[in-house]
C-alpha cells in the first residue's frame, strides 16, 4: 500500500466479490489495491469450523479459476484454500488487516483513512458483504461472555445446557451439530416454524429432532433477556418463561456495516437500508462509487450471495475503466 500515489480503484474487502473485482481490474491493467480489515475471504474463515456451502463449488468459482472439492457443495476449509489458491495465481494486490477508517474527496479523488495511513484513489469499488455485523437483539445480558452470534465448533459445549436463537440456516445448523455433540439444545425462534428458505437437506433433519424431543423448541417466542445461567422468553400473549442456560447462541443473522457506509455518504434505504446504487453499473449515488457483493442486499440477505454477487465485478470494472478513460 503507496501513500505516495493515487489508485486507479482501490476495493474494499477482500472476500470472493472483492477478489472478482480486483482480478477484472488487474486483466483490464488499472492501478488497483484491495483493503481488508481481516484475512483473506475473512467472513468465511469466520463461519463454523465444520460448515458446508449450500452452493456447490462450481457457482463460486471466481476469475475462471476452476474449483475442485471432494464433495458436490465444498467445506469451509475447501473454500479457504480455493480463494487463497486465487490470490496467488493471479497476484493481487491484498493489504490484509488494513480497516478503513473514514473516506474524504478533494479535487476529484478519494482519500481513504486506514488504520495503517491514508491513500488517494480515483475510484472506490465497496464489497464488504454484511458476516461482520451481526443483528442485535439490544436485551439486557446480550454482551455477557456466554452469548455469542457466531459459532465455531461443537466439542467445548458437550453436556452444557445450549440456547439456540433463531430459525435460519446458521440457527439450524449449529442446533443439529450441538446435539450431535453432545450438548442438550434448546432453539427460540420468533416466528412458528423454522425457514422453509433454509438448505433443503437440514430443515426436515431438525424438525425430525424437534418431533423425537431431541431438540427442544418454543416457536413463536422472543428473548427477553439473559442471565449469567439463564435466557427468559415470551410468547405473543406475553406470557414469560425461563430456560437454564450454559451457553447461548444469538444466530438471528448480520447485516452490512450500516455505520461505515453513512459515514461514506452512501443513501440507504427502508428498513432493510438497501443501498442506492445504478443497476447496470453498480454505481452508488456517490459518482465515482460503487458497490458489488452482498453489501448491495442491505439486511436482505438471501437476495445477494457469492454466486450472483461474483457476476457483478465485470459491469463494475467495465464501467470504472470507461469512466478514467474519458477523463484522462
Amino acid at each position: 500500500m503507496s501513500e505516495n500515489k493515487t489508485y486507479d480503484v482501490v476495493i474494499i474487502g477482500a472476500g470472493p466479490c472483492g477478489l472478482a473485482c480486483a482480478i477484472e481490474a488487474k486483466k483490464e491493467g488499472l492501478n488497483y489495491i484491495v483493503l481488508e480489515k481481516g484475512s483473506i475471504a475473512e467472513s468465511i474463515r469466520r463461519y463454523p469450523i465444520n460448515m458446508q456451502f449450500f452452493s456447490t463449488s462450481e457457482m463460486i468459482e471466481i476469475g475462471n479459476i476452476p474449483f475442485i472439492s471432494h464433495d458436490i457443495r465444498p467445506t469451509r476449509s475447501e473454500a479457504l484454500k480455493y480463494y487463497r489458491k486465487v490470490v496467488e495465481h493471479y497476484d493481487l494486490d491484498v493489504a490484509r488487516f488494513t480497516n478503513v477508517e473514514g473516506l474524504d474527496k478533494a479535487d476529484g479523488n478519494f482519500i481513504l483513512k486506514t488504520s495503517k495511513g491514508t491513500i488517494m484513489t480515483e475510484k472506490v469499488v465497496i464489497a464488504i458483504g454484511y458476516y461482520d455485523v451481526p443483528r442485535a437483539l439490544s436485551i439486557d445480558g446480550e454482551s455477557l461472555p456466554h452469548v455469542t452470534h457466531y459459532y465455531d465448533e461443537p466439542y467445548r459445549y458437550a453436556h452444557a445446557k445450549c440456547v439456540v436463537v433463531g430459525g435460519a440456516n446458521s440457527a439450524i445448523e449449529t442446533a443439529l451439530d450441538l446435539y450431535r455433540n453432545g450438548a442438550d439444545v434448546t432453539m427460540v425462534h420468533q416466528f412458528e416454524s423454522l425457514d422453509k428458505t433454509a438448505k433443503y437437506w437440514i430443515v426436515p433433519d431438525l424438525e425430525n429432532r424437534i418431533k423425537k424431543g431431541n431438540v427442544k423448541a418454543f416457536f413463536k417466542h422472543c428473548v427477553v433477556k439473559i442471565d449469567e445461567h439463564k435466557v427468559h422468553i415470551k410468547d405473543e400473549h406475553e406470557a414469560v418463561k425461563t430456560l437454564d442456560a450454559d451457553f447461548v447462541f444469538l444466530m438471528v443473522g448480520y447485516r452490512p456495516d450500516k455505520d461505515l457506509l453513512e459515514r461514506i455518504g452512501i443513501q440507504l434505504n427502508g428498513d432493510a437500508y438497501i443501498p442506492t446504487i445504478d443497476k447496470e453499473t453498480f454505481e452508488s449515488n456517490i459518482e465515482g462509487i460503487y458497490m458489488a457483493g452482498s453489501v448491495i442486499g442491505g439486511e436482505e440477505t438471501a437476495k445477494v450471495f457469492i454466486e450472483n454477487g461474483r457476476l457483478h465485478a465485470i459491469p463494475v470494472i467495465n464501467d470504472i475503466k470507461s469512466k478514467l478513460k474519458q477523463i484522462r
